[in-house]
């Protein structure tokens, strides 16, 4: 088996790569290989977790006054290495416009910074932010940082890169040979690849140097997951090494990850589909049992982080998550490959008296697909001079898009050329065929529209309903 793996290791050596990073990926090729059984969460071995304290209770315990001051202490970091290739995009995902404001295109990094300046100017914090980025993000993303004048930075590093690791011949565990496309031989370690990085980038001493003592960890691709002295001050009260900021289940939500309680350990412990044994799946997806899934952002104690990545070498030893795939993502036939990853908040099983916090929708609004940047973009939002996505209730229609032709971006945009239409009285939207938009469209209720086999059109300022584009005669 090690003989196999030094194959993978040579190739890692080869292209430039550390020994942390080299260490990290053997962590998760040995448990691959040798704890099968390790890749289940049983729902027999688990407490479902209840009774978390909400920010509301939290909030009138705060003295906002005082919690400028673990504000202070506070460092922002954001994940920002994916490529958003699920929408067709070849740049990293924050890049993409999120909506217009003042007649400016905004992008998800716009935003992103917008949250730190205010935030900077409005409170009197330092509030460095760094941001995760891959060997693909990086150069477009500092590119943007450093042309945005108000925003300025030079005693904490902007940014720090993750590593990169071979996916694996699913078949034999050697790492996979694609000529076409070399580049497609290599993928990101998932985002618990965070902690190895952070430790061989010095980021944490760097920060402690300075008199932060607290980091808050989100994912670029979140815009709800803002600064927030309210819950830094929360942190600090509670002494707590880690906290994870979770949310109440829907049905929507009933496939993610969610936080269970460990029986043997009484720690709290993140549970993944992947890690869910299909025995137990109706009892995982049961949303009255287990009422919280993750938000995947998190706040950590410097100090007890640093302590952590010490005792472990700079590589946590993480659940390890098996994902099935081809090597060329786009071509079934091509060679089965496994990637193997490991989730940020996993590590909350690694410490002590770590701890949850339910947030509200407002504070997790995530974009993964363009059914998610349809919402985003419509009037149910309004980007306010705080950069906060603002919205009356945050329960959002459901939105179905037929993926032949809203899926890739830029399919999306050619089929909404003004804007998307409005969606303040829908309850939700099914497109089902190639539809284009005209201006002012309104859709309410149900709206639905079905497949004419040929292109279509909605014209200017039509209602789009249950019955489709509604009659504009009255019997």
């Amino acid at each position: 088996m090690s003989d196999v793996f030094e194959l993978s290791a040579n190739k890692m050596h080869d292209a430039g790569m550390s020994d942390v990073a080299i260490a990290q990926f053997r962590h998760l090729y040995d448990v691959w290989r040798n704890e099968e059984a390790s890749s289940w969460i049983r729902e027999s071995s688990v407490e479902p977790l209840t009774d978390v304290p909400s920010f509301h209770d939290v909030y009138k315990t705060i003295d906002h006054d005082e919690a400028v001051g673990a504000f202070a202490k506070t460092a922002f970091l954001k994940l920002n290495g994916g490529l958003g290739t699920s929408m067709g995009l070849e740049c990293a995902k924050s890049l993409l416009p999120v909506r217009r404001h003042k007649a400016k295109q905004v992008r998800f990094i716009d935003i992103i910074l917008g949250q730190v300046i205010t935030a900077r100017t409005r409170l009197g914090v330092r509030l460095p932010l760094t941001l995760m980025n891959s060997f693909r993000t990086s150069e477009d993303t500092m590119k943007v940082l450093k042309r945005n004048r108000k925003f300025h930075q030079t005693d904490v590093p902007m940014e720090i890169v993750q590593h990169q690791e071979p996916k694996i011949v699913a078949a034999t565990g050697e790492p996979v040979s694609f000529p076409d496309n070399p580049e497609l031989e290599w993928c990101p370690p998932g985002h618990g690849d965070l902690y190895s990085t952070i430790w061989e980038s010095g980021l944490l001493d760097t920060l402690e140097s300075q008199g932060f003592e607290y980091l808050f960890i989100s994912n670029s691709d979140n815009l709800g997951a803002r600064p927030s002295r309210t819950l830094a001050q929360h942190f600090e009260n509670t002494g707590a090494p880690f906290m994870i900021e979770v949310a109440t289940r829907t049905y929507a939500d009933r496939k993610g990850g969610h936080i269970v309680r460990d029986k043997a350990t009484g720690r709290l412990m993140l549970r993944e589909m992947s890690q869910v044994h299909p025995d137990d799946k109706a009892d995982a997806q049961n949303i009255d049992k287990h009422p919280y899934f993750n938000t995947n952002s998190i706040w950590v104690r410097i100090d007890a982080l640093k302590a952590k990545l010490a005792e472990y070498n700079g590589v946590l030893p993480l659940p390890v998550i098996r994902n099935h795939k081809t090597v060329d993502p786009t071509d079934p036939s091509s060679t089965p490959v496994i990637q193997l990853e490991t989730a940020m908040g996993a590590a909350v099983s690694l410490f002590e008296g770590a701890i949850c916090v339910q947030v509200d929708r407002m504070r997790f609004l995530p974009v993964k697909t363009t059914d998610d940047l349809f919402i985003m973009r419509s009037d149910r939002f309004h980007l306010t001079d705080s950069y906060e996505m603002e919205d009356g209730n945050y329960i959002f229609p459901n939105v179905q898009l037929d993926p032949r032709y809203y899926k890739n971006i830029n399919d999306f945009d050619e089929r909404f050329p003004y804007s998307v239409p409005s969606l303040a009285a829908a309850n939700s939207v099914t497109i089902n065929g190639d539809w284009t938009f005209g201006r002012d469209v309104i859709m309410f209720s149900d709206a639905v529209l079905e497949d004419k086999g040929e292109p279509s059109y909605v014209p200017n300022g039509e209602y789009v309903g249950p019955q489709g584009i509604e009659p504009d005669d009255w019997v």
